[in-house]
């Protein structure tokens, strides 16, 4: 894998690591590209028009209805089912052949992993979901129960992180990939410093860059706090 040089090229990539996945029979998958400031809906757009294998019969579940609409009238080559996730009484019908969420936020939980149960072994795809919100899913019991039974189960399938000068990838099948640039001018060289079976933490990629941030100019003392609290932003 390269190191992605534009959005399309993430998206791109994205789509590649979906399709084996899928190929591997895996049915619960994950796609992050945690760009800040990046609206959910165009990116979707773009991965959904280049993913036409679902099948003909998909439902793409939407946070509101108002979301479903604007994608209904903007999204004119995606032919699949655009629905707002509570929009239906029944959203599992026999004849649905995969699902797909939108930018899902812990409110929905419940709903996504309703559904995502009740497709079985239906291929259930979450794009840019942020559902690990402490304060609604909860530090206790309910929240570990839910945990364990759910989001841990989710199969991190594409995952972009920007770090300050760099990123944290993964695209299955391969391993979580962390890339640095050499500069911090335009056009500087990524090269790849780690491959990690599982996804590093924010103190394991501090580990990671020490070695690098040990040589950086003495005027930026705070580039690995920076990039380590952004980080964990990303990952709450």
């Amino acid at each position: 894998m390269v190191f992605p040089d534009s959005l399309e090229t993430s998206i791109s990539q994205a789509v590649e690591a979906t399709k084996a996945a899928i190929a591997d029979h895996k049915t619960l998958l994950k796609i992050d590209i945690a760009i800040p400031e990046l609206k959910p809906l165009p990116v979707a757009q773009q991965y959904l028009s280049q993913l036409p294998d679902l099948g003909e019969n998909v439902k793409v579940f939407f946070s509101d209805t108002g979301a479903a609409a604007l994608a209904r009238h903007q999204w004119q080559d995606i032919t699949y089912e655009l629905r707002g996730i509570e929009e239906l009484l029944e959203p599992v019908q026999p004849e649905n052949e995969a699902f797909v969420f939108i930018a899902p936020t812990p409110v929905e939980v419940g709903k996504v992993e309703k559904i995502c149960s009740q497709a079985g072994d239906r291929v259930c795809i979450l794009f840019n979901p942020k559902l690990e919100d402490v304060s609604i899913v909860g530090i206790g019991m309910a929240g570990r129960s839910l945990r364990e039974r759910f989001l841990n189960n989710i199969d991190s399938c594409y995952s972009f992180l920007p770090l300050e000068r760099g990123a944290v990838i993964r695209a299955y099948p391969s391993d979580w990939q962390v890339w640095w640039a050499e500069g911090e001018e335009d056009g500087s060289e990524y090269q790849l410093l780690a491959s990690e079976e599982n996804r590093p933490s924010g103190e394991r990629i501090g580990q990671i860059l020490a070695p690098l941030m040990a040589t950086e100019d003495v005027r930026k003392p705070s580039l690995l706090d920076n990039m380590q609290q952004f980080w964990k932003a990303l990952t709450q």
